[in-house]
């Protein structure tokens, strides 16, 4: 696969995209179109709910940071971010991972309306996963290794996350003052190694910092995923690619929605710079090592706020 020529372009076009922005576009996937807006629409029904009843699954440390946050519950850096959201985990039992995995226990809450949410979105994490190991394979060899570098003890029994999320429109009618800045979601970089992002097509309010500090605009293209690299795919190419900070801020006069799915490594995988990196990068470990898990641990713990 290594040597086919579409491939070598591909990869080339990866390179080129982790080592400037961070972020990228993914066309031609193989997830149809009419999924990613099913999962977009029933996002939408479900946060047109009434709040008691979106109430019914509400997140908390007790239900292992899982199921569902009002607006302004969601924190970055300390200020509220003017979104709601359901959370979902790869789901954990007693006992895995020790005591790492304590904070992470039990099963996602699935609302029970509307009645077919948990399977559709089921069936979308499925697919999300097996398109990010593809880009995740394409990463490897744009980094210089083999297709399966991340597999094993990295990715090989990949962690995964979902967020949707829902921002409403900041207007006097929904108890927001219009001279709020509109940060639906703080400036931030993501935990894992790959995002997958599903967003409204008509609306535009994701920004990518640059290298220059610039905020840059990612527009939505139809039937594509905004992709972006996390902070553990920092550390295994020693630097070489940066997870990006990025931030939404919805002025749009209609609600937004976004449905982000995260790609991490093996919960309890210990990340470390690749060798192939190291040698690519003057022979020095820049970055440390990170548990992926007690990353995690650490940045969901101080996310919210009940």
């Amino acid at each position: 696969m290594a040597e086919d020529e579409g491939v070598c372009e591909v990869v080339r076009q990866l390179d080129k995209a982790c080592k400037g922005a961070g972020f990228f576009y993914v066309k031609g996937h193989g997830i149809p179109n009419s999924l990613l807006k099913e999962v977009r629409d029933i996002t939408r029904k479900f946060f047109e709910l009434p709040l008691e009843e979106k109430l019914k699954i509400k997140l908390s440390a007790e239900t292992g940071y899982r199921g569902y946050q009002e607006v302004g519950d969601n924190v970055t850096k300390g200020a509220p971010d003017l979104h709601e959201a359901i959370d979902c985990y790869t789901e954990l039992k007693q006992g895995m991972y020790g005591d790492i995995g304590k904070p992470m226990i039990g099963p996602n809450l699935w609302p029970s309306n509307p009645e077919n949410f948990k399977v559709v979105i089921e069936q979308y994490i499925d697919l999300c996963k097996e398109l990010s190991r593809k880009i995740m394979r394409g990463i490897a060899l744009a980094l210089g290794g083999s297709l399966n570098e991340f597999e094993g003890n990295i990715a090989g029994d990949p962690f995964w996350v979902m967020r949707l999320i829902g921002y409403p429109v900041i207007s006097k009618e929904n108890h927001h003052s219009e001279s709020e800045n509109g940060i639906g979601c703080g400036a931030h970089t993501d935990y894992g190694l790959l995002t997958l992002v599903n967003q409204d097509e008509s609306i535009t309010a994701l920004q990518v910092q640059n290298h220059s500090g610039e905020w840059i605009w990612a527009p939505p293209i139809p039937g594509t995923f905004v992709c972006n690299i996390g902070d553990m795919l920092k550390i295994l190419s020693n630097g070489l690619y940066e997870s990006t900070v990025h931030r939404v801020i919805n002025k749009n006069p209609k609600y937004r929605i976004c449905v982000a799915y995260f790609y991490e490594p093996n919960y309890d995988a210990a990340i470390e710079p690749l060798e192939i990196c190291v040698q690519r990068t003057g022979g020095v470990k820049k970055l440390g090592q990170a548990v992926y898990g007690k990353h995690l641990i650490s940045k969901v713990t101080t996310n919210f706020r009940y």
